[in-house]
């Protein structure tokens, strides 16, 4: 649209620039026939027509400076615009033209702010007005995989490297012996004197990382955006695998700490005696 009415503007321009050389022309050449046409000798004829011709040439001449001029001082003008990008201040501008810059870019920011969505829920993102409010639940999820990967080599320096599509429950395999809790056994004597030690569910088989790797699968694969319970239920299950890694990880600093403490101990008390 804009190009169409650039168009436009400068056959517009060059019709009217157009129409006025052929008025110019014609009212010469009938300045000319009137000189001609007159009963007056031939140099009187030569000097007026002479005249006429220098008047013309004149106007061409000043109209082709001003246009001229006129082009240069716009030049001139465009060039002292910086090109690098910075702020304006007071004193770049008038005072006058900074107060209406101002009121502008104000009016702006407020009607940008009032023409955001509210109360809009899209799926796959956080409602607004919670604490996940701006978060895209798929790349979130997908994002703490390098994070956990990074602290698991931490704790076993030669943890695997991370595949692009490999899963979750495959790649941390090496944690699950980390992750999984001992539970004892509920003891029940029944009626008849038989003691039932109780038998583990699938349910008290299943790890963080077992949560965590159906969140991922699903941030990975599922054609529909995840929903706020499965990305919570995702964040929280990193979240308990990330402590239990943290607890790891205090732990190989205290017993790194003890090895390194412990012979200097031996060889003070040994000076002692």
């Amino acid at each position: 649209m804009a190009a169409l009415s650039r168009l436009l503007l400068q056959l517009t321009y060059f019709l009217l620039v157009l129409v006025m050389l052929m008025l110019t022309g014609l009212s010469c050449v009938a300045l000319l026939s009137q000189a001609f046409r007159q009963d007056r000798d031939f140099k009187e004829r030569g000097s007026e027509a002479l005249m006429i011709i220098a008047a013309y040439l004149i106007v061409v001449i000043v109209s082709l400076a001003l246009c001229f001029l006129r082009r240069i001082s716009i030049r001139m003008r465009l060039s002292r615009i910086s090109k690098v990008h910075r702020t304006l201040r007071k004193g770049d501008v008038p005072r006058s033209v900074y107060r209406y810059m101002t009121e502008e870019y104000v009016r702006t920011c407020l009607i940008a702010h009032e023409s955001l969505p509210k109360d809009v829920v899209r799926p796959g993102w956080g409602r607004p007005g919670t604490t996940y409010e701006g978060i895209y639940y798929r790349r979130a999820l997908l994002d703490t995989i390098p994070r956990l990967d990074a602290l698991a080599r931490v704790v076993i320096p030669t943890h695997p490297p991370l595949r692009p599509h490999a899963r979750m429950l495959h790649h941390f395999r090496f944690l699950l012996p980390l992750l999984t809790t001992q539970r004892e056994p509920s003891i029940r004597v029944g009626e008849d004197g038989v003691v039932d030690y109780g038998e583990e569910t699938e349910e008290d088989l299943l790890t963080s990382l077992h949560y965590y790797d159906a969140a991922i699968q699903i941030a990975r694969h599922s054609a529909e955006e995840p929903t706020m319970e499965e990305f919570e239920a995702g964040i929280q299950a990193v979240e308990d695998i990330m402590t239990t890694l943290h607890e790891c990880e205090m732990e190989m600093f205290e017993a790194s700490d003890t090895q390194l403490v412990a012979p200097s101990t031996i060889e003070s008390m040994s000076s002692r005696r």
